[in-house]
């Protein structure tokens, strides 16, 4: 056991989220350069303790406020998408420096940016249930169920590749064994 005392004394370790937006970035002024008026449709966070819970646009700041009890933040494109969505309702700025977002982290190592879905299906033979574009209609449908299983199964895959990785040291990518330290 460790005697370093914690960065977050007051925190619970981590916590994993994925967020699922009610526009998509041909709907918004400034597409992409303006992440933050994509809308909230669903967030869903798994932590240890409390598995799998879900957020909607109305619950936002309690969402910002529970993910600030947690040391780290696991997310995979969170830094450069979700946090952004957020920021659209709440500053986000204590959220930021706990993050650990996977697609940053193997960004960093690879040199070039890699899809969820092929990350999961070559590590772990699992794949993402549908995608980003598809998802935001669901939502419309009235589909809103099927959009928060979606996510879900998101967050299971982060939560899987991040075990799987501390287990084994390594993830697959483009078929090739890649070492990792995400301890």
């Amino acid at each position: 056991m460790s005697t370093t005392p914690s960065l977050f004394p007051d925190s619970e370790k981590e916590i994993f989220f994925d967020i699922e937006t009610l526009r998509l970035s041909h709907e918004v002024e400034g597409g992409w350069s303006n992440i933050a008026k994509f809308g909230l449709a669903v967030a869903v966070t798994w932590d240890d303790k409390n598995y799998f819970r879900r957020w909607f646009e109305e619950d936002v700041q309690a969402l910002i406020f529970e993910m600030g009890r947690f040391a780290r933040i696991i997310s995979f494109n969170g830094d450069r998408f979700d946090f952004e969505v957020l920021r659209g309702y709440h500053s986000v700025g204590n959220l930021v420096p706990r993050s650990f977002d996977l697609l940053a982290e193997l960004h960093r190592k690879l040199g070039f940016r890699i899809k969820l879905d092929d990350l999961a299906r070559e590590t772990l033979g699992h794949q993402k249930t549908g995608n980003g574009l598809e998802i935001v209609q669901w939502w419309r449908d009235g589909r809103k169920e099927e959009v928060c299983k979606y996510c879900e199964n998101d967050v299971q895959l982060l939560v899987d590749l991040v075990e799987f990785a501390r287990k084994k040291k390594y993830v697959v990518v483009n078929k090739k064994l890649l070492p990792v330290e995400w301890d």
